[in-house]
């Protein structure tokens, strides 16, 4: 028998590991969330201020981090599985760090391109977040620690673009050197407290390039039937996630007419119910539920949540619709939990880099099917004028992803 994971890494060590995990997720979410306001403005102000091409740039700024998020995901997984989860993660801190600042001293829009060339990469490290996690939580429990990590993002995402917006008004690169500051220091932090998770003889022997490039690390989903129906079911949540970051501006400035201030604030309560949810309510109610109907639970309010925000003729009652698509939130962690169940210890950080991959697929497919379907249903040949067009279909995408989740699920 090997040595069991307590000795590895004792309680007192483990419960600050994963309060640094918490952070290191905050600020990585945090530190992207906090560039959100000014990064535009960058790219048009190396343009001369021509907005068109700037926006055609950005767009392209956005494929190619996601883009680098779908290939590098694997490969960070993989690493993590064979050199153990700490040095990888902490790596992907001092590079992010480092990165902000080559962006914040960015003389031209060719070397803020290179600089979310790297994000792309580093930023991965969330992938080796979720396989520590797993490493350190018992399996009953995993769903409820994956709510932690989601309340994570959540918190980053309701402060990120809010501290940025305000660092942003003082100088645009100021918010970057702020993004620096936070992800050194936590990497700083991490060196003093964060120990391995993953034992050597759990480790992966060698590194295997056939299954750290992006399809090579999809087989593993193919492994368990049940595992490729998550991976499907996680697959349409991802794109029908989309949504949400792809026409929610575009969608309440024309339906509702708000303001950046309402567009922000609105951000914030979708953050606050978010981390309400995944950090508050997920373990009480996987625990009373189970991993299986906090699932369907997630999905269901998912479709509730996007059919009343594609409904809604006032924008009193998008926001009223907030509760529902918060609770959505439940989803994530109990698929997480109900996926590692599914795979041996020295898979885990290869299963959260094939998700990695699933989610960077839906990223390239997500914006352009939403923005082109809104484009249509508001376009003036149009014979149908749904303006809530894109949250129908996100919701239509998450019904087909509750009947598959049923049906794979069932044994569960």
């Amino acid at each position: 028998m090997g040595a069991p994971e307590v000795d590895f890494a004792p309680p007192p060590r483990r419960q600050a590991a994963v309060a640094f995990i918490f952070i290191t997720v905050v600020l990585d979410v945090l530190a992207m969330g906090i560039i959100i306001p000014v990064l535009p403005r960058l790219v048009q102000d190396f343009l001369g201020g021509d907005a068109a091409r700037a926006a055609i740039m950005f767009g392209v700024f956005g494929t190619v981090w996601s883009a680098m998020q779908f290939f590098c995901s694997p490969i960070i997984g993989m690493l993590s599985d064979r050199y153990g989860r700490r040095r990888v993660i902490l790596l992907s801190n001092f590079g992010l760090g480092l990165d902000y600042i080559v962006m914040a001293l960015a003389p031209t829009l060719g070397w803020l391109f290179v600089g979310r060339v790297i994000s792309g990469i580093t930023g991965a490290s969330w992938t080796t977040a979720g396989a520590y996690i797993a490493d350190v939580t018992p399996k009953e429990k995993r769903a409820a620690s994956f709510g932690i990590i989601g309340a994570a993002w959540g918190l980053g995402f309701i402060l990120g673009p809010a501290l940025g917006g305000v660092l942003g008004a003082t100088n645009p690169r100021l918010p970057f050197w702020v993004a620096a500051g936070m992800t050194l220091l936590n990497a700083l932090y991490g060196l003093l407290v964060l120990p391995e998770s993953l034992p050597p003889e759990k480790r992966t022997k060698t590194f295997d390039w056939s299954k750290a490039n992006p399809v090579g690390s999809l087989k593993l989903l193919r492994s368990h039937h049940e595992l490729f129906g998550l991976a499907t079911v996680n697959f349409l949540y991802f794109v029908s996630h989309q949504v949400l970051q792809s026409v929610f501006v575009l969608y309440v400035g024309y339906r509702y007419q708000w303001s950046p201030r309402a567009v922000g604030l609105t951000l914030a309560l979708v953050g606050i119910g978010s981390v309400i949810v995944q950090g508050g309510l997920v373990k009480p109610v996987v625990a009373k539920i189970g991993d299986r109907r906090a699932l369907l639970l997630g999905l269901t309010s998912g479709i509730i949540g996007f059919t009343a925000w594609g409904f809604a003729p006032t924008g009193a009652l998008f926001i009223a619709a907030i509760p529902f698509g918060s609770l959505m939130g439940f989803y994530g962690p109990a698929a997480q939990g109900l996926m590692t169940h599914r795979v041996s210890a020295s898979e885990q950080g290869q299963l959260q880099g094939a998700n990695a991959s699933v989610m960077g697929i839906a990223g390239l497919i997500g914006p352009g099917l939403f923005t082109w379907t809104f484009a249509h249903f508001i376009g003036a040949d149009t014979a149908w004028h749904i303006p809530g067009a894109p949250f129908f279909l996100g919701a239509l995408l998450l019904a087909v992803a509750f009947v598959l989740a049923v049906r794979v699920t069932r044994q569960s």
